[in-house]
């Protein structure tokens, strides 16, 4: 029987993705919870890997912020905008590292941004926004978990809104939790187990009855005694956890 491996928050670390992933059985169907970009240097890397191999993966909070200010960013590139109308947060949470991979930048020896005028790499970048769109706000999948309940895969804990996920007056309220909510408590009566992310747990996923908080801090460095830094797969048939330690590339 084929597995089902999800996976943590890669946040552009490509080196240890590909470590993971050659941890996993061959044919293993991999998904992930989101937040593929930032931080790490290798988001473009990250990105291709997982269009390449047609892996399946839900929105992250970073990918629907790339979407935006990537858009803005290469509207600066064409000469449509100034720099300084680019939002300011697209600076933060490391979507500069984003802009460095896709290879439009440079940062010249007086610290400031030099424009690369190169039309292929801009289109590539155009295209992933595209395709990130296109990505669902949860999974559904059809194998059911151990526990009996249906396996939803989310960003963040969606446990809390499941119930209304099909209310358009509350549509908003479903896609910001969905996103964004650090809320830790789960809700029982959603009858579900959810895999997610988004909320970095220390030295090891947090695995309960009825969910998997699988994001493992991958985008900090691994040092001997630290709390995070690293990745993870969890997969759905057995419950059995898989850890790579991070490694900067």
């Amino acid at each position: 029987m084929q597995k089902h491996y999800i996976i943590g928050d890669v946040h552009g670390n490509y080196q240890t993705l590909l470590a993971l992933v050659e941890k996993l059985s061959k044919d293993s169907k991999l998904i992930f919870v989101g937040d593929l970009i930032d931080r790490g240097k290798q988001s473009r890397d990250v990105i291709a890997y997982i269009r390449a191999n047609n892996h399946q993966t839900v929105m992250g909070n970073h990918e629907v912020l790339f979407c935006k200010f990537g858009l803005e960013f290469l509207s600066y590139l064409d000469g449509e905008i100034r720099y300084e109308e680019i939002n300011p947060r697209w600076q933060k949470s490391g979507r500069l590292e984003t802009f460095f991979s896709y290879g439009l930048i440079e940062v010249s020896s007086n610290g400031k941004f030099t424009k690369i005028n190169d039309s292929k790499k801009k289109e590539i970048m155009r295209d992933d926004i595209e395709w990130m769109k296109r990505n669902p706000l949860y999974l559904e999948l059809d194998t059911l978990h151990s526990s009996g309940r249906k396996v939803i895969v989310s960003h963040s804990n969606i446990s809390k809104v499941w119930n209304i996920r099909n209310d358009k007056n509350r549509r908003t309220e479903f896609i910001e939790t969905a996103l964004w909510t650090r809320d830790d408590e789960i809700y029982k009566e959603a009858n579900i187990f959810n895999i997610f992310g988004h909320s970095p747990r220390k030295y090891r996923p947090e695995i309960g009855k009825i969910y998997a908080n699988i994001d493992t801090g991958c985008c900090y460095d691994f040092i001997k005694g630290n709390l995070y830094g690293r990745l993870t797969a969890y997969c759905v048939e057995s419950g059995e956890v898989v850890i790579q330690e991070s490694i900067k590339g």
